[in-house]
């Protein structure tokens, strides 16, 4: 359960993030709400899920996740360029996630 909430946690955060580019610094209301109902559904979630994960395991895991996932989101969204630079930098970070997540045996 704690996974799955950690998992929620992490879709929530990736959604209010890509929210934050479409309300332009909160001049865009629709989008300002969405992002900030968003953040709290993810920070609600991420404390449950701390409730009985480590917290640096999580942690590697919600920002790996994250980093990728936005930055996937980012390319198609937004159209950013996706460079093998990127792709290299982004490997490593999943792989550091998962390494954190076994690291313990768990």
């Amino acid at each position: 359960m704690a996974r799955l909430l950690l998992a929620g946690a992490i879709i929530f955060e990736l959604v209010a993030t890509s929210c934050m580019k479409f309300s332009k610094g909160f001049s865009n209301l629709k989008f300002s709400i969405i992002m900030v109902a968003f953040y709290i559904a993810s920070m609600l979630c991420g404390n449950f899920a701390l409730k009985t994960l480590d917290v640096s395991m999580a942690y590697a895991i919600w920002s790996g996740v994250g980093i990728a996932g936005m930055t996937i989101i980012v390319m198609l969204l937004f159209k950013e360029d996706m460079t093998f630079t990127k792709i290299i930098c982004i490997t490593f970070i999943i792989l550091g996630s998962i390494g954190l997540n076994f690291i313990d045996g768990k």
